[in-house]
């Protein structure tokens, strides 16, 4: 089920507008539809403020609401206000919701999105203070383990035991916890004793590239924020009220982030579930909502627990299974949605009896007169569909699959991608060896290993080598000719 449908004004077509630093005179019926726990967390905006809410109790309504309340009210202008979410798509969807509500003033908002959409605007104002340029690139997966296999070959350690995707998933770990090079715990290592070492060679090597990776988009906000007090204290009179989506799910850096930001008696809204805190296996720490009351003291708790997505069946069978979690604030989903058939519980061995099941039931519904198109098998992780994939062509049941590699993930992009880093910055290396032989030009990989070498000695980016070895005679004709090329389509 879904919220019931409820008319909302448009503030901006009944109330009178006061420029862009909001509207006032909201008409009386703009709260017309939430329900009493709601309202409340909407309405309470001011002070430190933890709205627990449960599964399919209109979170996302209660978010953008609240928002466009604080704007309507005159309490604060949309540059003003710091929303982050975890996904692109929850920032986009609360941003379309905001601007029906309150129309044009809803561009103002400056600073609305992922934690590390954010974490990226304030580095690139002041890159500089961690040895960035403004212009700095932001390494994928694919360009860090390149960078951490250079680092394992230089350091003579053998890439098949320390492997990169190993160094560069410790590294990213560290920058989870928050820790730069010299806060490292000796507790923490790697490669008998070079962990410490490759770390802070991986950092330099990044600065030498003008590059960060996903993890340093929070970790220099940190150096800076900590390192810099006025700075901090300027962000914190510009953010009068601070919101923070998906709570339960933040880490260690983008904790200490959010605290460096607000003050303990600030205008901050958190909102989570402590009972869908399912990341840990990558950094997130459900103790951040469990402390909220301490870390912000006098906070008030408002706990949405009426659910209008799910029927009773399912929440008692929820509600079952996570009251012995002990590490929980404690809330009662409730529903008026009585009807629907109870959860069942299949037990099997392994993921190919459950690819049989799941196919068996398949097509014991299809024989009952239910349409393929109206069924739906709903994995974790992409890599349990192998076993459905094979059932299904077993038996010729036709699927199509929801998913597969990201975008950006796709070869073809990164290589257009690195095309446009490489114009952007020539210093950018990694792009440079990304895409110096794609399409085969016929420079193989010892000639542009010779260029990466004579760089690096002479200290200058591979394309300013490349530029003077096109006019020497240290590299074959051939390959001068296919680099010229090269350059020359850059320049162009």
């Amino acid at each position: 089920m879904s919220l019931p449908e409820v008319p909302a004004p448009r503030i901006s077509d009944l109330a009178r507008s006061r420029g862009p630093g909001g509207v006032e005179h909201v008409p009386a019926d703009y709260l017309a539809g939430l329900n009493p726990e709601q309202r409340e967390a909407v309405e309470t905006v001011d002070g430190p403020v933890l709205v627990l809410a449960g599964a399919g109790t209109g979170k996302t309504r209660v978010l953008t609401t609240r928002l466009a309340h604080i704007l309507a009210t005159g309490r604060a202008r949309p540059w003003e206000l710091l929303a982050v979410t975890f996904t692109n798509k929850a920032a986009r969807e609360m941003r379309e919701r905001i601007t029906h509500l309150i129309g044009p003033s809803a561009e103002g908002l400056r600073w609305l999105g992922t934690f590390h959409s954010v974490a990226a605007q304030i580095l690139r104002r002041h890159a500089e203070l961690v040895g960035l340029k403004s212009t700095f690139t932001i390494l994928d997966t694919d360009d860090q383990e390149r960078v951490c296999k250079q680092l394992l070959e230089a350091a003579n350690l053998d890439t098949k035991r320390w492997t990169p995707r190993s160094l560069s998933g410790l590294i990213d770990h560290w920058k989870n916890r928050g820790w730069t090079p010299d806060k490292l715990p000796p507790s923490e290592d790697f490669a008998n004793g070079k962990g410490h070492s490759l770390y802070a060679a991986y950092q330099a090597r990044l600065v030498s590239l003008n590059a960060c990776d996903f993890g340093d988009l929070l970790l220099h906000n940190l150096t800076i924020l900590s390192q810099h007090a006025d700075i901090a204290e300027e962000y914190r009179r510009r953010f009068r009220y601070i919101l923070v989506d998906e709570y339960q799910d933040t880490n260690v850096a983008q904790y200490l982030w959010l605290r460096l930001l607000t003050s303990s008696t600030g205008n901050v809204c958190c909102v989570g579930d402590d009972d869908q805190s399912i990341y840990g296996w990558r950094g997130a720490e459900v103790d951040n909502i469990l402390r909220f009351e301490r870390d912000f003291p006098g906070a008030k708790v408002v706990r949405l627990e009426r659910n209008y997505r799910s029927t009773q069946h399912i929440l008692g069978a929820a509600s079952g299974l996570i009251a012995s979690n002990r590490d929980r604030l404690g809330k009662t989903l409730w529903t008026e949605d009585l009807s629907g058939d109870k959860v069942r519980v299949r037990g099997v061995w392994d993921g190919e009896a459950e690819a049989r099941l799941i196919a068996d039931e398949i097509e014991t519904a299809r024989r009952s007169g239910v349409a393929y198109k109206d069924m739906a098998v709903l994995v974790r992780a992409s890599f349990q569909m192998r076993a459905f994939e094979e059932r299904f062509v077993l038996l010729a049941v036709p699927y199509t699959v929801i998913g597969g590699p990201r975008f950006f993930e796709r070869a073809e992009i990164r290589d257009a991608h690195a095309y446009l880093r490489l114009i952007l910055s020539e210093d950018d290396d990694l792009a440079f060896e990304r895409i110096v032989n794609v399409p085969k030009r016929g420079i193989g990989d010892t000639s542009v290993q010779k260029v990466l070498q004579i760089a690096r000695l002479s200290g200058v980016s591979a394309m300013s080598a490349v530029r003077d070895l096109i006019t020497s005679d240290e590299l074959q004709a051939r390959t001068r000719t296919a680099l010229s090329n090269f350059v020359r389509d850059i320049d162009r």
